[in-house]
């Protein structure tokens, strides 16, 4: 088969994980990585990755990977709280005819969303105008967890009432944000940065609009509610100790309201031990992504992400892997298709070509 020659831009947790998989992969060629970090520009892709060399130098020059000219950047940047420079990448690499599939602007995952701000919205407009590329982005929860799995389901039906997605993950070992973001490890008189509405809406919410667009409705109103489990004993993690006093748990949800009623949910619940919060929501697994349909027929389902290698890696890197994995498998999809902005719903069954080997 002919390899689709890519760019992988970031080398963090999910980035790293990535490029590892590339090296072998009989349907990718990993033409060159970009880092933002100084310390790691003149350093092998496989160093920084903690593998054999692969003879791909780490660079932080758009301008030297662009010339390159891959089949696609794949990007795995930072998230939106740093939005100037992922549209400054990912821009670039469009205005040059070069498709972008990405992890980093979650927003996109559904671009349309009113309460994306145009500043993050009209360069990448512009970019895909002028260079004829396209760019999709995914992720995991806001993504395929969310917006793949609940639509594949709904299509079984033939009434749907409601449909909820929930994310039910202990973070007791995983190392990513979320005490400014959710609060965790946090009193519980602080604010988080999602407990805000709007920002947990704009941030978290992306496919609750989709999945109405979808099912050919128009919603009414898009409502969030967020609760707080505060642990009486100190709780080890990974990053530290969650104290006696402090929050150990977080529930929230966004909610589509159609016709009076919320029609669409998507619910997290993520905790600092699998004790934590006992009356809230758990799946009939560890650390799962329950879809619930309820409708003719109710459907629900369970997905769950393992490592079975022996590394004794977390589920919720697991995950991480399986989001980077999803953007890169949708290349051959994505270049394909017309020039613009690339959804979910304008993407076709993606098997995993040269997979199986």
């Amino acid at each position: 088969m002919d390899k689709k020659r890519v760019v992988v831009w970031g080398t963090g947790v999910v980035g790293s994980m990535v490029i590892a998989e590339i090296v072998d992969h009989p349907a990718f060629e990993l033409v060159g990585v970009g880092v933002s970090n100084p310390a790691k520009v003149g350093v092998d892709a496989g160093t920084i990755c903690g593998i054999a060399p692969t003879g791909v130098i780490a660079t932080d020059s758009v301008e030297a990977l662009i010339a390159l000219a891959p089949d696609a950047l794949v990007h795995y940047g930072p998230t939106a709280q740093y939005a100037d420079d992922n549209i400054r990448v990912m821009s670039a690499f469009l205005r040059a005819g070069i498709d972008v599939c990405s992890t980093a602007m979650t927003p996109w995952v559904w671009p349309t969303m009113q309460q994306i701000p145009a500043t993050w919205f009209d360069p990448i407009t512009a970019a895909c105008a002028e260079g004829g590329a396209s760019c999709f982005t995914t992720g995991i929860d806001p993504g395929f967890a969310n917006d793949l799995f609940p639509l594949t389901l709904m299509g079984l039906c033939g009434r749907v009432d409601s449909v909820r997605a929930s994310e039910l993950l202990d973070y007791t070992d995983y190392e990513g944000d979320y005490e400014d973001e959710m609060g965790i490890g946090r009193s519980p008189d602080f604010t988080p940065l999602l407990e805000i509405p709007e920002l947990l809406i704009m941030a978290w919410g992306a496919t609750v609009p989709m999945i109405a667009h979808a099912a050919g409705i128009e919603l009414d109103d898009i409502t969030t509610t967020w609760e707080k489990w505060v642990t009486p004993t100190d709780r080890p993690t990974a990053k530290g100790v969650v104290t006696a006093g402090q929050v150990a748990a977080i529930r929230f949800t966004i909610n589509g309201v159609y016709a009076g009623r919320e029609v669409i949910s998507l619910e997290h619940v993520n905790r600092i031990g699998l004790d934590a919060a006992p009356d809230w929501p758990a799946g009939s697994a560890d650390d799962v992504y329950r879809v619930e349909v309820h409708g003719s027929p109710s459907i629900t389902q369970e997905t769950a992400f393992r490592f079975t290698d022996g590394s004794g890696r977390a589920p919720a890197v697991a995950g991480c892997l399986a989001t980077g994995l999803r953007a890169l498998n949708a290349v051959p999809a994505v270049n394909d298709l017309p020039a613009g902005w690339v959804t979910a719903l304008d993407l076709p069954l993606i098997p995993g070509v040269g997979t199986i080997r």
